[in-house]
């Protein structure tokens, strides 16, 4: 097939923005890509759903009724409101990558641009109570294992950090002998930042490394590992989940309000919820979760219902209660009104 042949097909172009645009010349995070690449892979399976093959669909073929029908799908299949428009986006930012190097294409581009994206309610976002995060973090036995499921635990409230940024930690990045220890984060969009970790986090990560990093015969950079074949790995995103929700389903019978689904991120916005709450400035909370607007903080800023009263009552005119001007009885009625 010739080149000019191959070019009108629609996945002509997804490794190019995959492997090269989005990797290295915009230096997106390996996360961003993975949402790109998923997003596609999706559609791509949409098109064979349709009896399409991928050597004739081309950008002609990828119109706004056929993304309509794409979103319809996607629903059907059971994802969430929020997955639907992330793969919408997707395609929408894929399009006019190519639309940029084509101008052929701009029409198809702006065309699915008008596919609307669906109506997606705001949840409150669930958070761990106090009593439920106590219990958690300290339902590892004290093992091994159970130290360095603690530390990742106790890590990923204390500092707030992402599960993609506690996985990249490494030994360089921990500094626990600074008079204010803290963590080196490599956040999204490779942005770097320092966030502070308390005297009790320190103690859980000194407790750590004594037994996962002074073997003299293991070689690892990054602080959370597992061993795969005698070989250290990089832990997987998937493997502290399963930790995470190991514990979750341990202590469910006594915490019945801890949410049915524990995840990582839910570290972070119990512990952003946690700051707001603690009257912390939204602008500080924003430094500490390495968002670049005090808008995107915005989502964890929670108010507590002792907040609201506080609000509520520093900003009530009241009314004073007082007592009833004339007295009930009749007859001493009838005389302060000068009557017999």
């Amino acid at each position: 097939m010739k080149k000019t042949d191959y070019d009108h097909l629609f996945f002509s172009r997804t490794r190019d923005l995959l492997d090269i645009y989005l990797s290295k010349q915009c230096s997106r995070s390996p996360y961003t890509v993975k949402t790109y690449r998923d997003a596609l892979t999706v559609f791509r399976r949409y098109v064979t759903h349709q009896g399409i093959s991928l050597k004739r669909f081309s950008f002609e073929d990828c119109t706004r009724d056929f993304m309509l029908s794409f979103m319809e799908y996607l629903l059907q299949e059971g994802y969430e409101k929020a997955t639907c428009n992330q793969r919408l986006a997707a395609i929408k930012a894929y399009l006019w990558y190519v639309a940029d190097e084509n101008i052929d294409y701009q029409q198809t581009a702006l065309a699915v641009s008008h596919v609307p994206f669906l109506k997606n309610p705001e949840k409150v976002k669930e958070v761990i109570s106090e009593d439920c995060l106590k219990s958690l973090l300290s339902a590892p036995e004290h093992s091994k294992i159970g130290i360095r499921d603690t530390t990742i635990m106790v890590i990923l409230y204390d500092s707030a950090i992402r599960l993609s940024e506690l996985l990249n930690l490494k030994i360089s990045d921990v500094n626990l002998q600074k008079s204010t220890p803290y963590l080196r984060i490599h956040g999204k969009g490779d942005k770097e930042r320092i966030v502070s970790i308390s005297d009790n986090t320190v103690a859980h990560i000194k407790r750590y490394m004594r037994y996962y990093h002074e073997e003299s015969i293991l070689t690892m950079d990054y602080l959370f590992y597992t061993i795969i074949h005698g070989q250290p790995h990089q832990m997987s995103p998937s493997n502290v989940e399963r930790i995470i929700n190991k514990y979750a389903d341990m202590i469910r019978n006594k915490h019945p309000d801890l949410p049915q689904k524990v995840h990582p991120h839910m570290f972070r916005r119990t512990r952003a919820t946690d700051l707001y709450q603690s009257t912390v400035d939204l602008e500080l909370v924003s430094r500490i979760l390495g968002h670049s607007s005090t808008q995107t903080t915005r989502i964890y800023a929670r108010p507590s219902l002792e907040m609201i009263r506080t609000a509520m009552d520093n900003s009530t005119t009241t009314v004073e209660v007082e007592e009833a001007m004339w007295p009930d009885n009749e007859d001493e009625l009838a005389r302060l009104f000068g009557l017999r």
